[in-house]
C-alpha cells in the first residue's frame, strides 16, 4: 500500500514537472502569430526557448515510462479509450519539433512562414489536449468492467473536459509570455509583459470556474473534505496566480515566472490528490475504476524503480537546473539559431 501510494504520488509529480517545464514552450509556440509581428520578432521567440525544450521531453518520456511500468493496467486501458487524443497529442508535438528544426534550413520568408505556422499548432494543441485529457480524467471515463472504452473523441468533448483545455491553454499562454519577457529585449519584451498582464486576469477567472466546476462534475473535493489540510494545495495556487500580478507590476520578471510554475504545479497537484487512489476513475461504475493499488505492478518492481529513481532523478534536476541558469541571458543577435 505504501509503495504503491509513493509511486503515485511520483506519478502526478512527473506530470506537474513536465506541465511546468514545458508549459513555457507550449505557450511561446502558441503566442507566435501574435506576439511574432516579424519574422526577427519570430526568430527570437522560437530561439527564447533555447536548447531547453528538448530536454524538457525527458519528463513527458517520463511520466509515461512510470505509467507503464508502475501501473501497466492503467498505462494499458488508457492508451487505449484515449488513443485518437493521445496520438493526436504525439502527432502535434512531433510537428513542433520537427518546425524548430527545419525553419531556418532554407533561405526562405514563406519557407519559415510554413514552419512557424506548424510550429503554432503544434504548441496550441497539445496544450488544449492535455488539458481536456486531464479533466475528463477527473470527471471520470466510460470504461467498463474489462476497461473498454463506451464512447468515442466527441465523448471527451464534454464542457468540463473542453473548460480543462481552455484552462490549460490560458496557464501556458501566461507562463510563455512571462518566459518570453525574460529572455527578450525591447519592443518584444514589451509586448510580452503586457500579454502576461492581459491574460492574467482571464487566468484567474478560468482557474475561479474551474474550480468551481470540478464541485458539480468530479468528486474531487472528497479527499479535500475528508482531510482539511490537504487545502494548502488550493491555497499555493491561488498564492501563485496572486504571486505573478504582484510581481508583474513590481517588474520582478524572474519572480514572476517562479510563481506562474507554482501556479501549475500546485495546479496539476490539486487534480492528482483530488483523485487518490484512482487513477482512471469510471463514471459508468466506480467498481471499474483503476486506482493506485488495484492496477499497480508487483511490490518488487516498484521497490528496484524506487531505487532508480532515487539515483537518477536528482542527477537529471541538477542537470536541468544548470541548464536552466545557463541560457538564463537575454537572446541577442549573435545567437540566433533557428
Amino acid at each position: 500500500m505504501i509503495l504503491e501510494s509513493i509511486w503515485f504520488f511520483l506519478w502526478g509529480l512527473l506530470w506537474a514537472i513536465y506541465f511546468m517545464t514545458d508549459g513555457f514552450v507550449l505557450g511561446i509556440g502558441s503566442l507566435l502569430p501574435i506576439l511574432g509581428k516579424t519574422d526577427e520578432d519570430r526568430k527570437v521567440m522560437v530561439n527564447a526557448k533555447g536548447p531547453l525544450w528538448d530536454g524538457n521531453q525527458v519528463w513527458l518520456l517520463t511520466a509515461g515510462g512510470v505509467t507503464f511500468a508502475a501501473f501497466p493496467k492503467v498505462y494499458a486501458v488508457m492508451f487505449s479509450s484515449l488513443y485518437t487524443a493521445l496520438m493526436l497529442i504525439l502527432f502535434t508535438l512531433i510537428v513542433r519539433g520537427v518546425s524548430f528544426e527545419f525553419r531556418s534550413k532554407v533561405e526562405s520568408l514563406a519557407w519559415r512562414k510554413l514552419w512557424d505556422y506548424c510550429a503554432f499548432a503544434g504548441s496550441i494543441a497539445p496544450a488544449i489536449l492535455f488539458g481536456v485529457a486531464f479533466a475528463n480524467i477527473f470527471r471520470g471515463i466510460p470504461i467498463d468492467g474489462d476497461g473498454i472504452f463506451q464512447g468515442n473523441l466527441f465523448t471527451l468533448l464534454n464542457p468540463y473536459g473542453l473548460l480543462g483545455g481552455v484552462l490549460f491553454l490560458v496557464l501556458f499562454l501566461v507562463h510563455g509570455a512571462l518566459w518570453l519577457s525574460i529572455r527578450t529585449e525591447g519592443d518584444l519584451q514589451q509586448r510580452a509583459v503586457a500579454t502576461a498582464e492581459k491574460l492574467w486576469p482571464v487566468e484567474l477567472g478560468i482557474a475561479v470556474i474551474f474550480l468551481i466546476a470540478s464541485m458539480f462534475a468530479t468528486r474531487l473535493y472528497d479527499n479535500y473534505l475528508a482531510n482539511p489540510l490537504l487545502f494548502v494545495i488550493i491555497l499555493l495556487a491561488v498564492a501563485g496566480l496572486l504571486g505573478i500580478k504582484v510581481f508583474l507590476t513590481q517588474k520582478a520578471l524572474f519572480k514572476a515566472w517562479f510563481a506562474s510554475a507554482l501556479t501549475i504545479v500546485a495546479a496539476t497537484f490539486y487534480g492528482v490528490v483530488g483523485l487518490f487512489p484512482n487513477m482512471f476513475p469510471s463514471n459508468i461504475d466506480p467498481g471499474f475504476s483503476l486506482t493506485a493499488h488495484n492496477s499497480a505492478s508487483s511490490a518488487l518492481t516498484l521497490k528496484i524503480m524506487l531505487v532508480v529513481v532515487i539515483l537518477f532523478v536528482p542527477i537529471v534536476l541538477i542537470y536541468q537546473a544548470w541548464t536552466y541558469n545557463l541560457f538564463r541571458d537575454k537572446v541577442k543577435q549573435e545567437d540566433l539559431v533557428y
